[in-house]
């Protein structure tokens, strides 16, 4: 039998605002998932203007995590876990996000639950942001569309890292950011970038151009994190849901090439410090005019990730259309197919319905 390696980290993945609650305690700000509605099976959960009264916010109170937090882990120790992957609620440290000072409550609530975990032997693996950017920044600033985020976003990353730089080894800077590929899903742009597409915009290039900003803000953590602790592993984190051919047809064969490319960019962007050839071409074909300069470039390639992390929930199939553009475009609610070969699960066409916006 083959052994485990004692260094190997086993262990359990949430994000803060899937169980914190706490929502309003300790000075936190609203996120952009306070104002997400709970859905259910054929009914979508829907973004209001703000916290609105009569509606149900699942993440308000969660599983009150925040007020628990020593119960659970304890219960983490248990099952034998040695490592636990949460996020830093932006929110917590600075409400607004666009604050100079942080929020010190915030900042004492997560030194106090990494002494926990750390108490039970258990390594503490943070992402920076994961679906919960501050609300404000969306209705300020409009989100990730706009480059002054960076900065923000910069600085929130620089006080945690500089205040865990002793507690925390593991980190990643955006949670799934390749979910936004899917711009047809207003969902996914607002949850990943706090993006609203306007009537009449292009949320293509919307998508693309605050990607853009991410993955410059993501190089920019990198160097920093490096720079207040050597030892740091900042990584990049994307959802792996692996895109294959629905036929042996070259042209469906060339579909899902494009899908896998269209889906995975963020991560070769982050890992190789610079924008396949590619895109590059299909953004310029396209007559996107993005705000991307030279700096920028200089920025990706100075702030590489150390690793990829992803979480894998299916595959898919993808088919070529009768009228295909010479470009393979992969528009994922209308391109994907069951796939004939694989013996559907429980979950299955949860990625349909996703792309369709009702999850």
């Amino acid at each position: 039998m083959t052994k485990l390696r004692k260094d190997f980290l086993w262990g359990g993945a949430v994000a803060a605002h899937q169980l914190e609650g706490g929502w309003q305690d300790g000075g936190k700000g609203v996120s952009v998932a306070d104002v997400m509605t709970a859905g259910a099976n054929g009914v979508e959960r829907q973004i209001t203007d703000g916290v609105l009264p009569g509606q149900n916010y699942p993440n308000h109170e969660a599983i009150d995590f925040y007020h628990h937090y020593k119960d659970d882990v304890k219960l983490f120790a248990d099952l034998g876990l040695k490592a636990f992957r949460t996020s830093i609620a932006w929110t917590r440290i600075f409400p607004n996000g666009d604050e100079d000072e942080p929020n010190e409550a915030g900042l004492q609530f997560y030194d106090d639950l990494f002494d926990e975990l750390h108490k039970y032997g258990i390594e503490p693996v943070i992402t920076l942001s994961h679906f919960e950017m501050p609300y404000h920044l969306v209705t300020e600033y409009g989100g990730w569309r706009s480059r002054k985020v960076i900065d923000f976003f910069v600085h929130f990353a620089t006080v945690v890292f500089k205040r865990y730089k002793d507690k925390v080894k593991y980190w990643m800077t955006f949670n799934e950011i390749n979910n936004q590929a899917n711009t047809d899903a207003a969902f996914a742009l607002f949850t990943n970038s706090g993006v609203k597409v306007e009537p009449g915009e292009d949320a293509e290039r919307t998508m693309y151009q605050a990607a853009h900003y991410e993955v410059v803000a993501s190089a920019l953590a990198v160097q920093i994190g490096h720079q207040i602790n050597p030892d740091f592993q900042i990584g990049a984190m994307i959802a792996m849901v692996p895109l294959y051919p629905a036929s042996p047809n070259p042209r469906d064969i060339f579909k899902a090439e494009r899908a896998m490319q269209t889906r995975y960019w963020f991560a070769d962007v982050q890992a190789n410090g610079a924008y396949p050839a590619w895109l590059t071409q299909y953004q310029a074909d396209a007559g996107f005019d993005l705000d991307i300069t030279l700096a920028d470039r200089d920025v990706l390639a100075a702030g590489k990730v150390d690793y990829i992390g992803f979480s894998y929930y299916m595959s898919n199939a993808v088919k070529a259309k009768d009228d295909e553009p010479d470009s393979y475009k992969y528009e994922e609610s209308k391109d994907i197919v069951r796939n004939p070969t694989v013996e559907a699960s429980e979950w299955d066409g949860r990625l349909i319905r996703r792309a369709c916006g009702t999850l």
